[in-house]
């Protein structure tokens, strides 16, 4: 990623901005593949709506689809994440230096307790 950001990259940010999408990850990374019908017993919603985030993580390419008789099984794609992580690498880095640059002050301070 290289800060002006492709079509591709905008669509996986724009998956992950939503708390529901991000719901349906978490579910296919610990459970495994699942067909809609388990994914959508999780979710207070109507199936539709559940269908319209799953073709949003799908065209982002967050998760793979498979037909399996009537049953479609979603699958966890996460390829795509390693280009978010990427991308926050810089800002951990950033955060991790501002924390040791604030325990260093912390380790110069007198404790209020010494006499």
């Amino acid at each position: 990623m290289n800060g002006t950001g492709t079509a591709a990259e905008d669509r996986v940010f724009a998956a992950l901005a939503n708390a529901t999408r991000r719901e349906v990850l978490r579910l296919l990374r610990e459970r495994g593949p699942q067909p809609v019908q388990a994914l959508a017993d999780h979710f207070d919603m109507r199936r539709p709506s559940l269908s319209e985030h799953l073709k949003v993580l799908r065209e982002a390419g967050l998760v793979s689809e498979r037909r399996s008789g009537r049953q479609r099984i979603y699958r966890l794609q996460a390829a795509p994440l390693a280009e978010v992580q990427d991308w926050l690498h810089p800002y951990e880095r950033f955060w991790r230096e501002q924390l040791r640059g604030l325990g260093d002050l912390l380790d110069r301070m007198p404790d209020d307790d010494q006499p």
